[in-house]
């Protein structure tokens, strides 16, 4: 006997796709989910420049997008943590945009576009849920370069700590005990500093007693002094 999966059974329901459907519609939304698909750490989940066939929820671990600039060196543009969509960026253009891969052992549930469509006919809060993900796109694009332009150093990797800490509490995790999904080099690649800054930084918080660091475990100690370095009010679904 073959046992189905359902979202009603995945413990992100409360925080993915099915958020956006009433209780007696989440078997729609099951006939048309691809369930499963694991990446290997490297992995690409597509490449920029491939068709748009798909967006997909994170299920477990880890995925960054990137482009590639004209150097041919990854740009670091953004991490999604299990509960959120990736490939949005593709619904526009026909293609996707940047290319998405693995940090982690991670797994995904692909939903091909078309049959969302179709599906978002029927079920407009479905739909609205979707034209708020795209917005949150945008919104996050626009709040990446400003973040970028003028914050400093120890203002970047604060927002990202508080970005990271209310996506974990989204999920019903600590706000307060993280593990970072990337490296310190990726993290310094989407925040455009050195990775010897984020390294220094990091250790000078952790003395100071703003954080506590092992490795990729962090504790936050002192959430106001992270607070009043990453005032700028940043989008929690992507960054």
């Amino acid at each position: 006997m073959v046992q189905t999966v359902s979202c009603n059974d995945c413990n992100l329901s409360a925080v993915c796709l099915p958020l956006a459907v009433a209780p007696d519609q989440v078997e729609q939304l099951d006939n048309i989910l691809k369930r499963g698909r694991s990446l290997k750490p490297g992995e690409h989940l597509y490449n920029a420049r491939d068709p748009f066939r798909s967006v997909y929820a994170v299920r477990s671990g880890a995925i960054k997008t990137y482009s590639l600039t004209e150097e041919g060196e990854q740009q670091i543009t953004g991490f999604y943590l299990p509960g959120e969509v990736v490939g949005m960026d593709g619904i526009s253009t026909a293609y996707y945009a940047s290319s998405a891969q693995a940090l982690e052992t991670s797994s995904v549930c692909e939903v091909p576009f078309e049959h969302m469509e179709a599906l978002s006919l029927q079920i407009p809060s479905l739909q609205r849920h979707f034209f708020k993900l795209m917005s949150q796109e945008i919104k996050s694009d626009r709040e990446l370069h400003m973040l970028l332009s003028r914050k400093s150093a120890e203002d970047r990797i604060a927002a990202l700590l508080l970005s990271l800490s209310a996506r974990a509490h989204r999920r019903g995790l600590s706000a307060h005990q993280l593990r970072l999904p990337m490296p310190r080099n990726e993290m310094a690649n989407y925040l455009g500093l050195a990775v010897e800054t984020v390294s220094r930084i990091m250790t000078r918080l952790h003395n100071e007693g703003v954080l506590r660091v092992q490795g990729r475990e962090v504790d936050i100690q002192d959430r106001d002094h992270l607070c009043r370095h990453g005032e700028l009010r940043l989008n929690v679904q992507n960054l």
